[in-house]
């Protein structure tokens, strides 16, 4: 298995859980924050727990599952933006 494809994705995961908790912390008294915020730690959360299953790596190596991960990723990042 390619290690460092799966470290990318790890830190893909630590991305959408750092952007989610920075986006909770600075919109403090904002309309929903909090689904906001979680709209970004739970698939980043969820990410980073695929990348230490061995079913999930499996997953991972595939090229559908990397161009679901990749576009969901993107506007995931894109959304922490616009928000």
């Amino acid at each position: 298995m390619n290690m460092q494809r799966i470290n990318n994705f790890r830190m893909g995961g630590y991305l959408l859980l750092a952007v989610g908790l920075i986006n909770l912390r600075y919109q403090t008294g904002q309309e929903s924050n909090l689904a906001k915020s979680m709209a970004l730690v739970i698939p980043g959360a969820l990410l980073l727990a695929i990348t230490f299953v061995d079913a999930g790596k499996k997953w991972l190596h595939t090229k559908a599952a990397s161009a679901l991960v990749l576009t969901v990723g993107g506007l995931l990042l894109a959304f922490s933006f616009i928000n």
